[in-house]
């Protein structure tokens, strides 16, 4: 029988600077520990909040952007300088101000905008061609995957109650109803995201207060983010600030590497 999946890590800091620095040294880490094994490091990003998160990697000398293979956890189908473009996002908060080459930073097709069937395979075909000779797994094995979660609890493009939740098969889905405009997206399923190595929620501020004592404290409600659950020997961390844990009973690590 496979073992379980581990009980997640909840690291909560004072402030959203604290996060943020944290942040950067647990994704050097995963990285650092990523190349000394396959001389590479893939990473699954999402939208939001997210990459602005990530400024304190901007200066941390110790990435090596050129080592980096980037994916998007989920992207709005839209053209890829179109404000509603997880890309833009990424690109105007991060990997505009790193020298990341851009050959690896894997991006939707937009021009199959108008067949998200074919869109989402062309993407899942990326991963395959990243993940497929290297790792004989079912499943790509990401060393991280950086996920948000939204107030009704979806994460990626995974949203309640959405047929997408019990996707068993796919790498790579598509959305045409997003209750979130816009309503086309493509979004990595969960056989894929809890395959990763290391999963890393990063939220903060008071208004997910209410999702996050959901999400953590009531996991049985089976909320899109409560179902990140990655399979052993994947561990699951959530890096917060204090305002948006201040209902959640969950116990809290104190951080460290």
């Amino acid at each position: 029988m496979p073992a379980p999946p581990s009980t997640p890590i909840l690291f909560s800091f004072p402030s959203s600077a604290e996060l943020c620095d944290a942040l950067a040294e647990f994704v050097v880490k995963a990285q650092r520990e990523a190349i000394e094994k396959k001389g590479r490091f893939s990473v699954a990003i999402s939208g939001g909040s997210l990459p602005k998160q990530l400024n304190a990697l901007i200066s941390h000398p110790g990435v090596k952007w050129d080592k980096w293979q980037v994916f998007y956890a989920d992207e709005r189908v839209v053209p890829l300088d179109h404000p509603d473009s997880n890309h833009k996002l990424c690109t105007d908060e991060l990997f505009s101000k790193v020298p990341i080459p851009k050959k690896n930073i894997h991006t939707i097709d937009p021009t199959l905008a108008d067949d998200l069937e074919e869109l989402s395979d062309a993407y899942e075909k990326e991963l395959i061609h990243e993940f497929a000779q290297k790792d004989s797994a079912r499943f790509p094995i990401f060393d991280l995957i950086l996920l948000g979660v939204g107030p009704d609890g979806h994460t990626a493009s995974l949203f309640p109650g959405h047929s997408l939740l019990t996707e068993e098969d796919r790498w790579v889905a598509y959305i045409e109803d997003s209750p979130k405009p816009p309503p086309k997206r493509v979004t990595l399923t969960y056989p894929v995201i809890n395959h990763a190595a290391r999963l890393a929620f990063v939220a903060s501020g008071v208004g997910k207060a209410d999702t996050l004592h959901s999400v953590l404290d009531e996991p049985e409600r089976g909320l899109p983010a409560s179902r990140v659950r990655p399979v052993y020997p994947g561990q699951l961390y959530w890096f917060v600030d204090e305002p948006a844990v201040s209902k959640v009973e969950f116990p809290r690590t104190p951080f460290k590497l």
